[in-house]
């Protein structure tokens, strides 16, 4: 009985932490886009890993690239949160973004955890059925 009660622990805690850690990857992405919404590139280049700060070098060169490839981000309408996916060590968090004409988009963010803070480390567009666009 006390291994079944310690393992029935032990899940809970995991599940938690796994919930926390979704919370967590969630409020990262909803900040970035609420930053967009209302064109504070720095805001939203702070969200973005040093992988993605040295490709886009300053808070205009991203905040252009985002604007110009990825308009659903710069302006999204509804945004939906899917099932975050851990595949190779790597943390996936796939979103469904609807852009101003109502069309609806599947996004997949690469996140990482950088000092206990998760970041962007890389967005791409997906089809529907989760095939790269």
């Amino acid at each position: 009985m006390k291994t079944l009660t310690l393992a029935a622990a032990l899940w809970l805690g995991l599940a938690m932490g796994a919930v926390a850690q979704s919370d967590d990857i969630r409020q990262t992405i909803r900040s970035q886009l609420d930053a967009f919404k209302s064109d504070d590139f720095a805001t939203a280049y702070d969200y973005a890993s040093p992988t993605i700060k040295n490709v886009f070098r300053n808070p205009e060169m991203f905040g252009h690239m985002v604007q110009h490839g990825y308009p659903m981000v710069w302006r999204p309408g509804a945004v939906v949160f899917l099932d975050i996916e851990e595949r190779d060590g790597r943390i996936f968090q796939p979103v469904m973004i609807e852009d101003r004409s109502g069309k609806v988009h599947v996004l997949e963010y690469k996140m990482i955890q950088i000092e206990n803070e998760w970041q962007i480390d890389g967005v791409r567009l997906l089809d529907s059925d989760g095939a790269i666009a």
